[in-house]
């Protein structure tokens, strides 16, 4: 059997079975290589070569997690909460408000991803706070974790602004481009709006059919977890605006998170907001809050690159591309399958695209699937797992935020929900652009 296949199962397996994620990516990556023909050195070798690659990443989410927390202790979450909870007490209004924070949650993860490229540093500093409201109005957290996770991947994959420019453009684009096809006149948001459809389908089923109903949690964890509530003030609270927009403009005009989140950490000392003498306490707890999605994406990339050390990705396309002959309509079923199986394994869209891009470009040129058609394929091949991933960050950043107080499940409530009711209307969507395109 291929070596990807074992190496992804194996992973997924044991984060089904309570492993952490990370030890799960480590012994995936063991399995993958030993058995893609590499000797224990060579695994480790290509191991060790995948993390360094993710050391920016983890320096990112850990000034992220200090950024976060500066804020928090400004108090300007418990405005925002508290506001929330005195439209709570008017018990008419409670519907009303479920649907407004869903509304304003969506709202903000879109966001995050073109109009103010933060990615998911929002997530620590919004939702923590509003974990009250929500057990209060009942609302499943796995809806949460599935409105959020449709923030933070449909919108790279269908607007060519923020990530998206990164994503459709540069990446997508640019290497099929360089794999021998003409893609000069595609325009891009029509090859990814099918697919996009199917992303929105499948919020629309979590919202409305699948997560629907109330679901308790308990007041008395979410009390103990929030135990630490900040100090509210006017000078707090504006120092925190102010922080958020030199953050963000910092952020865009250097196009590095490390320095946009360094920036707005420096001004609450600048300022007095937040005291000298408590910044190492601030700057260590940002890290511990940010700790496991880094440590989690650097293992990520050693998993990542031990898969591509071994050769075999290219084996398992041509294996696949032997059971279809010159079906075109099982030819993209395939294609599409065999990305969400990498894409799962390594974590990233960003990162499989280039992957896929040298091997699918000829297949599609050889069916005779158009450039539109083949820029809606290896697009989607690349987005398929990025929700449902244990290893990503668009599943990794909910959790975060929901399982501040440990009543919210990695697995069962972020990844399989996101696998379920995105990785398969985005299959089928995939599936229907790649034929009509």
């Amino acid at each position: 059997m291929n070596a990807i296949l074992i190496a992804v199962s194996l992973m997924l397996v044991l984060a089904l079975l309570r492993t952490h994620v990370v030890i799960s990516l480590l012994l995936g990556a063991l399995a993958g290589g030993l058995l893609g023909g590499l000797d224990l050195q060579q695994t480790m070798a290509a191991f060790n070569k995948g993390i360094t690659n993710g050391a920016s990443v983890a320096l990112s989410y850990a000034l992220l997690g200090a950024f976060a927390v500066a804020i928090a202790k400004s108090g300007l979450p418990h405005v925002l909460a508290d506001a929330a909870v005195a439209r709570l007490e008017n018990s008419s209004g409670k519907t009303r408000l479920k649907w407004l924070l869903i509304l304003m949650l969506a709202a903000v993860s879109v966001m995050s991803q073109n109009v103010v490229p933060i990615h998911i540093a929002f997530i620590p500093l919004l939702i923590p706070p509003l974990l009250y409201v929500m057990a209060r109005l009942q609302l499943d957290r796995r809806l949460v974790a599935c409105v959020m996770t449709f923030g933070l991947v449909t919108p790279y994959m269908l607007f060519p602004v923020g990530f998206g420019e990164i994503f459709l453009n540069q990446i997508l684009l640019g290497n099929i481009a360089k794999a021998g096809m003409d893609v000069s006149g595609v325009n891009v948001m029509h090859a990814m709006a099918i697919p996009a459809a199917g992303m929105v389908a499948g919020l629309l089923l979590a919202v409305f059919v699948s997560y629907r109903k109330p679901r308790s949690y308990s007041l008395g964890k979410i009390e103990n977890a929030e135990r630490t509530r900040a100090h509210v003030s006017r000078k707090g609270v504006l120092t925190a605006l102010l922080a958020i927009g030199c953050a963000f403009a910092v952020q865009l005009y250097s196009d590095s998170m490390i320095l946009g989140a360094l920036s707005g950490f420096l001004l609450f000392l600048a300022t007095g907001a937040l005291k000298w003498r408590d910044a190492d306490d601030a700057f260590s707890e940002g890290i511990k809050l940010m700790a496991m999605i880094g440590f989690v994406m650097i293992t990520a990339q050693g998993f990542a690159e031990v898969l591509t050390a071994t050769g075999q990705i290219a084996d398992l396309v041509q294996a696949s591309a032997g059971l279809f002959g010159d079906n075109r309509g099982m030819a993209a079923f395939v294609m599409l399958l065999v990305g969400l199986i990498v894409t799962m394994g390594i974590g990233s869209s960003f990162s499989t695209v280039p992957i896929l891009t040298a091997i699918y470009v000829p297949l599609c040129l050889h069916l005779g699937f158009s450039p539109l058609a083949t820029v809606s394929i290896i697009g989607t091949a690349g987005a398929l797992g990025d929700a449902g991933s244990p290893a990503s960050d668009s599943t990794l950043g909910p959790t975060s935020g929901l399982n501040v107080d440990g009543q919210h499940d990695h697995m069962r409530d972020t990844v399989i929900p996101t696998f379920l009711h995105y990785n398969l209307p985005l299959l089928a969507a995939g599936w229907v652009a790649a034929l009509v395109l």
